[in-house]
């Protein structure tokens, strides 16, 4: 079996979405995962702060790397998010993924976005499929 961490190197290599956002592991084990990146320019909207999809996309990455580690595939089948606080660029995002239980067909992760001041941006729920399918 694949460790976490070949896991993730093979998703990520394939994951044009979270390289385009620049998004970077900072550390990692089975159903925990910690993943790190920063606000440009070209990712806020009308009102100047970053987009929703922003911190969306950073908590979903890493609920996936960290639900993926175990060694098995899986994806989500239903995800929440609650935006707490704006987020500027310039900004240092921080996605903080943990696995609240885990059985042979579903995970539920916990995923919260801080800032560089350590504020929490927006709080991130999921559920996972668990496949059959090895990594």
């Amino acid at each position: 079996m694949k460790t976490p961490e070949e896991i993730v190197v093979r998703m990520f290599k394939d994951d044009a979405y979270s390289k385009a956002l620049n998004m970077h592991v900072i550390s990692l084990d089975a159903g925990n995962c910690v993943l790190g990146m920063k606000v440009l320019e070209h990712m806020v909207n009308g009102f100047n702060i970053a987009h929703g999809g922003i911190t969306y996309a950073l908590a979903d990455s890493a609920m996936a790397f960290a639900s993926n580690a175990h060694g098995v595939q899986c994806v989500s089948i239903e995800t929440t998010i609650s935006h707490i606080k704006k987020v500027k660029v310039g900004d240092g995002l921080i996605a903080s993924c943990k696995e609240l239980s885990r059985n042979r067909k579903v995970g539920i992760y916990e995923v919260n976005v801080t800032n560089q001041s350590n504020e929490i941006v927006a709080h991130f729920k999921g559920t996972v499929l668990v496949s059959d399918q090895e990594w």
